[in-house]
């Protein structure tokens, strides 16, 4: 999430920031369900993805039914530690990202893709989210195991050859090496402070287009 300091060109990213925040909030895409993915069945799996900041992404997985946590952290970097002040220089590699626990009878990961890719996040945006700027801001899945990766991978190739954007998907599809939990503020953010201004303006839409788009999964 972008702050704000008295800094040369502070007048410039505010009004950029105001800039974003009069856009009009565009409609979810309508996607196709992945034609590639495991069927439900007993058991329990993770997955890491990267959409801009880790608030909006964790607020949207904690209302799909089936998952059972959503944790706030840091992955895809080489340093070898991280915190929010270190990654916000955009030098350790790291992106602000969001650890998935889901019950693997109730919902899969492609659907769970589906919702990252409709409500959670715009993966044309190349190294942003919104008014975030920055390689830590940048869409990705962290896969774990080659069926996580086909099942990505096929996701991605089926949104492309179906044309569901008019952008290039530029998320990244990559091994998960390490997770660093976020801090302890960073977490469950959205929900302990539904009247944050970042909350209410890039945040909510979210939570709101899973509960149209989704009526099913929506808890």
């Amino acid at each position: 999430m972008t702050r704000l300091h008295v800094s040369f060109g502070g007048a410039l990213l505010l009004l950029t920031l105001v800039a974003w925040a009069a856009r009009p909030i565009a409609a979810a895409p309508r996607l196709p369900e992945p034609t590639v993915d495991d069927a439900p069945k007993k058991g329990s799996a993770t997955v890491v993805v990267a959409g801009g900041c880790f608030w909006g992404i964790e607020e949207v997985f904690q209302h799909v039914r089936g998952v059972t946590d959503a944790v706030s952290g840091y992955s895809g970097g080489s340093a070898r530690n991280a915190d929010y002040e270190l990654v916000s220089t955009g030098t350790t590699g790291h992106a602000e990202s969001v650890k998935i626990t889901y019950d693997t009878s109730q919902v899969t990961l492609g659907t769970l893709l589906r919702i990252f890719f409709s409500v959670g996040h715009d993966p044309t945006q190349l190294n942003r989210q919104g008014p975030d700027v920055g390689s830590q801001y940048r869409t990705a899945i962290f896969y774990s195991g080659e069926r996580q990766q086909q099942i990505a991978r096929a996701y991605v190739d089926q949104l492309t050859a179906d044309k569901a954007f008019h952008n290039k998907i530029v998320t990244q599809i990559v091994p998960l090496t390490t997770f660093y939990p976020a801090e302890a503020y960073h977490q469950d953010f959205a929900k302990k402070n539904p009247s944050h201004r970042y909350i209410l303006n890039y945040d909510k839409p979210k939570v709101d287009d899973l509960r149209r788009e989704f009526p099913q999964l929506y808890r």
